[in-house]
């Protein structure tokens, strides 16, 4: 269960939202059930954006001092599938791939990478084929930052954090992300929660976190987490998919007041087999 809960200092008179809160469905992961409520709320309509998530769009009109956003989701998770034929430069290279791939292989401000990491990313990638490759890039990138919260926001561009040469999981995707398009592998970003504990007892409810990872494209799509160092597994639930963060940020709005606002965000999550 995700919640969101913004308290205003003063009641705004309204608000109006975005939330893309609903995981998809596709050969990785199955939704079995999703209810997203929000109170107050004046009206509320589902509906698909470009990059295919679900969009749960609200207003509330009405004054309010107090705006809570619960979505409650069981998601059937497997592994993720392996491209069954692996592509080489030379496909990457043509006009099929750069034609279909064209929006995750051009960067945007947040995933343009500076010159040095794009040379670290073509000398990573070296002598390998191209899934081989964009392990290595990431796994180079990865090994170049440490970990560190509160240095960067979920908007800050690749650049700035890897000057700084640290960041949180979505400097990590977006740095990843515009690495592999520099070498030419489509790439994108990838938001959704990630299970802490995967060992934790069947029923039990953890606290979880709101994770960003990237997938590439090598004649499938192929999800690696980069934070983690690992592939994409059976403790990933996908949310979206797009360019960067804010094609798939998971809330976004304005309100209508002079009030300020203090945001509190919780994700549980609860293995039930």
């Amino acid at each position: 269960m995700h919640t969101t809960t913004f308290a205003y200092s003063e009641p705004v008179t309204a608000s109006y939202n975005e939330a893309r809160m609903t995981p998809v469905s596709d050969a990785g992961q199955q939704v079995q059930s999703v209810q997203v409520q929000v109170q107050p709320t004046t009206w509320a309509h589902d509906y698909g954006d470009y990059w295919g998530t679900t969009v749960t769009a609200f207003e509330v009109l009405e004054p309010h001092s107090r705006l809570v956003l619960r979505a409650r989701c069981t998601v059937e998770v497997g592994d993720q599938p392996v491209p069954d034929a692996m592509v080489g430069w030379t496909v990457l290279g043509g006009d099929e791939v750069l034609d279909t791939f064209a929006a995750f292989l051009a960067d945007t401000e947040t995933t343009q990478v500076p010159d040095d990491v794009a040379a670290l990313a073509l000398d990573a990638a070296g002598g390998l084929d191209p899934r081989d490759a964009a392990e290595a890039i990431c796994l180079a990138v990865r090994d170049r930052l440490d970990y560190v919260p509160g240095v960067t926001t979920a908007h800050t561009p690749a650049g700035v954090a890897w000057e700084a040469r640290q960041g949180v999981c979505q400097d990590m995707a977006h740095l990843c992300a515009g690495a592999l398009r520099s070498v030419g592998i489509p790439a994108r970003y990838v938001s959704g929660y990630v299970h802490p504990r995967p060992d934790a007892p069947v029923g039990a409810t953890v606290e979880g976190e709101s994770h960003a990872w990237v997938e590439w494209w090598v004649g499938g799509w192929y999800g690696y987490d980069p934070t983690n160092r690992r592939p994409a597994g059976r403790d990933h639930i996908v949310l979206g998919r797009g360019r960067e963060y804010r094609d798939v940020a998971p809330l976004v709005g304005v309100y209508a007041g002079a009030a300020g606002s203090v945001l509190d965000v919780t994700v549980e999550i609860t293995r039930l087999r």
